[in-house]
């Protein structure tokens, strides 16, 4: 043990062994999140024991977590809400159900006492929010539908948790005189009274206090944070949990027009904050309470990274969702929550379960945290491996995507655009103004609900799905045109063009060198460079020169970075 008096010094080496424990993780390709958990142990009691000030990390890592959230909450919008609240209801009620029964059937089955069983199993049911929604956002698809349905199901299950440490406080605390019943009651009435609040803010305050915010950056980022720390506190205090709170605070602000400098601003901040949370996780696991548990934490651990996603495929393809939208968002259930730790330290507390106990959950939340993290990182490349037994989970005819699924496509079109945000949706209109027939693609479906009520055809679709690939009118299409500036995403674009030898023009946007560099090894020779392309036509007007059409930009000339 190492003690560190001074807490500005203990900071500053949790931070160097985080920076280093990340570098490791980068050479080594391995998840940041993983690192992050690994440095908590490191510094916890369980190893070097540097950490004195736990309740200051304890603070930071609350604060990231209420900021991901209102981020989350930001990107949400209202009518997305109502298209995939029915299958997050369904989604996140039914795989509660699923592995609380099964899981308090395997524990009775593996000698433990019924009311410690029920521990084990209600504190497998919950997912990670946290860990989710930063696993999403790192692979960009928090807009995607997977992404979407599975924020629903998480906050389902966030305030199911409350609901069950609410009832296990009650049946533990003696002479209160409250019922666990009117305990609930009283929790879903301040709910609705929250919710009420977010939408009157939402509807006639937000909208012209955050634009006279905005006239100074510095003074609307530190009322972002402000808000989303005032809102996760009034979560807490309601009998929510934080998480919660924070996120209605990002949806009352989803409908103003700064969302994305919000956004875009709060970013990086989020980003430090939540080296703390990962860290506090680590600092909390006790690696001398896990030896003798062992063998039951495996079992327990396959339980919930096999069982937990196959009922969410299960309910989904009955609500007619495709195989690979429920593996997807399946696959986000593969691991146990920060909140089945504090169930399971209140049960402790109460006498309900002993420190074995604890340790278990614990070594499952270690094993599963862990694992989830790779299946999450390389979900779609499993995904292809998984595919063909995966039928069983899809109906024939996948109704809740037939709105958004490329499946009543043109059978000729001129151009064909993949990712239509602000420059593909630019490139869309300029190629159906000059007389070409277009179509787009992009996996954000409430910006393809949102194209559909124009004359040009963009329909749903991820660059990563082999279903969606098949279906493209390849044949009779002059130009395909990729503005998604995203690596693995192009090159599995440019393998398929190359597989189904395709005779257009392929063009590819890039922002870096190692973009252009990587896609011309694979033969790609087109690409477009948006800010180079811009400053030169900028130039050209600025100073009424011409410039000849022929002049290419060269990939040495692409900056490094984004």
């Amino acid at each position: 043990m190492l003690e560190i008096d001074n807490i500005f010094i203990e900071f500053s080496v949790i931070l160097l062994i985080a920076t280093v424990a990340g570098l490791v993780a980068r050479l080594l390709k391995q998840p940041l999140i993983v690192a992050f958990i690994a440095v908590g142990i490191l510094v916890g009691p369980s190893a070097f024991d540097l950490v004195q000030s736990k309740e200051n990390v304890y603070l930071l890592a609350e604060l990231g977590i209420s900021i991901l959230l209102f981020v989350v909450g930001l990107k949400l919008d209202v009518g997305l809400i109502k298209s995939t609240g029915k299958v997050a209801l369904f989604s996140g009620l039914g795989q509660v159900i699923f592995t609380s029964v099964f899981g308090f059937l395997i524990a009775l089955g593996l000698g433990f006492e019924p009311i410690t069983s029920l521990y084990i199993a209600v504190a497998l049911t919950f997912s990670s929010t946290i860990i989710i929604v930063k696993l999403l956002s790192d692979k960009k698809e928090i807009d995607a539908l997977h992404g979407q349905i599975a924020i629903g199901f998480l906050i389902v299950q966030d305030i199911v948790v409350v609901i069950a440490m609410i009832i296990l406080s009650a049946l533990g605390a003696e002479g209160t005189g409250a019922s666990p019943g009117m305990e609930v009651v009283w929790v879903v009435v301040k709910a609705l009274g929250m919710v009420a609040l977010t939408f009157l803010l939402m509807k006639y305050v937000m909208p012209s206090l955050v634009k006279l915010m905005a006239k100074s950056q510095e003074l609307l980022v530190l009322f972002a944070i402000a808000y989303a720390v005032t809102f996760a506190a009034l979560g807490d205090i309601i009998g929510f949990s934080q998480e919660v709170g924070a996120f209605l605070a990002g949806i009352s602000l989803a409908s103003t027009s700064f969302r994305e400098v919000i956004s875009g601003r709060l970013t990086t901040i989020r980003d430090f904050l939540l080296l703390f949370f990962f860290i506090d996780l680590g600092l909390q696991i006790d690696l001398s309470l896990m030896g003798a548990a062992l063998g039951s934490a495996v079992i327990f651990s396959m339980f919930v990274l096999i069982g937990n996603p196959i009922i969410v495929m299960v309910i989904m393809g009955l609500l007619g969702y495709r195989k690979r939208t429920g593996f997807l968002a399946g696959l986000t259930v593969a691991q146990i929550s920060e909140f089945s730790l504090i169930l399971v330290s209140l049960g402790l507390s109460l006498g309900h379960i002993d420190e074995a106990t604890m340790g278990l959950v614990t070594l499952v939340g270690l094993i599963t945290i862990g694992l989830s993290t790779y299946l999450i990182i390389y979900s779609h490349q499993i995904f292809e491996k998984l595919s063909p037994f995966l039928s069983i989970f899809e109906k024939k005819a996948p109704f809740a995507e037939q709105n958004v699924k490329l499946s009543e496509h043109p059978k000729k079109v001129d151009v064909i655009v993949f990712g239509i945000g602000r420059f593909g949706s630019n490139l869309l209109k300029s190629f159906d103004k000059k007389g070409l027939s277009v179509m787009g693609v992009d996996f954000d479906p409430q910006l393809v609900s949102e194209w559909q009520k124009s004359e040009i055809k963009v329909y749903y679709g991820d660059a990563e799905d082999p279903e969606l690939l098949e279906q493209l009118p390849l044949s009779e299409s002059k130009f395909f045109v990729s503005t998604l500036a995203v690596t693995d995403s192009d090159t599995k674009l440019w393998s398929y063009l190359q597989k189904k030898n395709y005779q257009g023009s392929a063009y590819f946007t890039v922002h870096r060198a190692s973009q252009a560099e990587s896609l011309q090894k694979l033969g790609a020779k087109h690409f477009l460079y948006p800010y180079a392309d811009a400053g030169y036509h900028i130039a050209d007007r600025l100073l009424h020169k011409h410039i000849d059409q022929s002049e290419k930009v060269k990939v040495s000339e692409l900056p490094d970075e984004d």
